[in-house]
């Protein structure tokens, strides 16, 4: 049986291998790159052991950076290398190492950006405010995961940079980008778009924009587009406006429906919904502390 370091030392050589083996022959075309890739984000999506999920993915993190380098204008590969940063960063780093967590947003962000790009939006990260929003109305439907995604991975990595003007003067353009999103398709990713306004609006001050009766509306439509089965929806309901407006009823009852729910409504929200109970349990822990 290969032990752990020897497994990692595979892993490795494989990823070392298929990448000299892609770049002098360029057998692997930009297709089956794109399938390979997300074939393994199905088997991440439905991988309930959270342990296996940490230890494999710094591996698959350089397997995909290598991939980048040998293919580096395919806006399918830079936006799966964006949301396999941001979300390792999320659910393994950032709560034990947000140094750490906040170079992994950056190259998340980085990759993001690159491929928003790819799909016409020229400059996002310069571009003055006029030409960056009138650059998004030329965005359609199908740029809605490109926009989406890049406006996740880049909100995650403003949010460790609160400290820093550069960074809270580019919130406008992350805002902007989810509005058109939300504009162009409501539900996807299960209500992504709401659910990412609704803690906009609910962790900001009032005098910044906030609005919690704005946030409660977002949460429910989310709520709603992804017909209960997306339990992450009902922790940053919980955590962001139930806390908020000091509901600890609502706090208490939301979580528990979220730990007595099973985890498997389709295959692709194990990973997500064994996340979002554990979460759960977590922030009940915490009741007594954040209801005083």
């Amino acid at each position: 049986m290969i032990g752990f370091q020897n497994r990692a030392h595979f892993l490795l050589f494989l990823c070392f291998f298929l990448i000299s083996a892609c770049l002098p022959s360029k057998k692997w075309t930009v297709g089956t790159t794109a399938t390979l890739l997300d074939e393994v984000a199905k088997a991440s999506y439905r991988q309930s052991d959270l342990r296996i999920l940490r230890e494999g993915m710094p591996a698959y993190l350089m397997l995909i950076d290598g991939l980048v380098q040998a293919i580096p204008d395919n806006e399918q590969l830079l936006i799966a290398a964006a949301q396999s940063y941001s979300s390792f960063a999320s659910l393994f780093v950032e709560e034990e190492d947000k140094e750490y967590a906040n170079l992994l947003y950056e190259r998340g962000k980085r990759y993001a950006l690159k491929s928003l790009e790819r799909r016409g939006l020229k400059d996002p990260l310069q571009r003055p405010f006029d030409g960056f929003k009138e650059g998004l109305t030329r965005l359609g439907k199908k740029d809605v995961p490109y926009l989406f995604w890049t406006a996740t991975c880049w909100a995650n990595w403003i949010r460790l940079n609160m400290d820093s003007m550069e960074a809270i003067a580019e919130l406008p353009r992350v805002e902007w980008m989810m509005r058109r999103a939300l504009e162009l398709d409501e539900g996807y990713y299960y209500g992504g778009p709401h659910l990412f306004m609704g803690i906009w609006f609910a962790s900001r001050p009032k005098i910044a924009g906030g609005d919690l009766n704005k946030a409660r509306e977002h949460f429910l439509k989310a709520l709603d587009l992804g017909q209960g089965n997306f339990l992450m929806a009902y922790v940053y309901y919980a955590n962001f406006y139930a806390r908020k407006t000091m509901d600890k009823d609502l706090f208490t009852s939301i979580l528990q429906k979220v730990i007595e729910a099973p985890v498997d409504p389709s295959p692709e929200l194990i990973l997500v919904n064994t996340v979002a109970k554990k979460q759960a349990k977590e922030l009940l822990s915490h009741t007594d502390e954040y209801f005083e």
